[in-house]
């Protein structure tokens, strides 16, 4: 081989492995931008869930410090 061959099949086998390089590196960020898409939609249903279990507490609250309820209790010791 010459010296003009050998650096075409250098600069073929460096622009091969440089393109399967460049495309493991658009599957990493594909599956990532997608691990991203879903943890923002579980974390969006989370705080959904978050904010309803508050609700309830806050009606529990509102339960357990009405006077009423109170009264109901003392009753039902006796």
């Amino acid at each position: 081989m010459n010296g003009t061959t050998m650096v075409v099949v250098i600069v073929c086998v460096v622009s091969v492995v440089l393109y399967k390089m460049f495309n493991k590196h658009l599957e990493f960020k594909e599956k990532t931008i997608e691990h991203n898409n879903n943890a923002d939609d579980k974390t969006d249903e989370l705080i959904k869930e978050i904010q309803a279990l508050n609700e309830r507490i806050q009606v529990l609250e509102t339960i357990v410090t009405d006077e009423g309820y109170q009264v109901q209790k003392d009753i039902n010791k006796l």
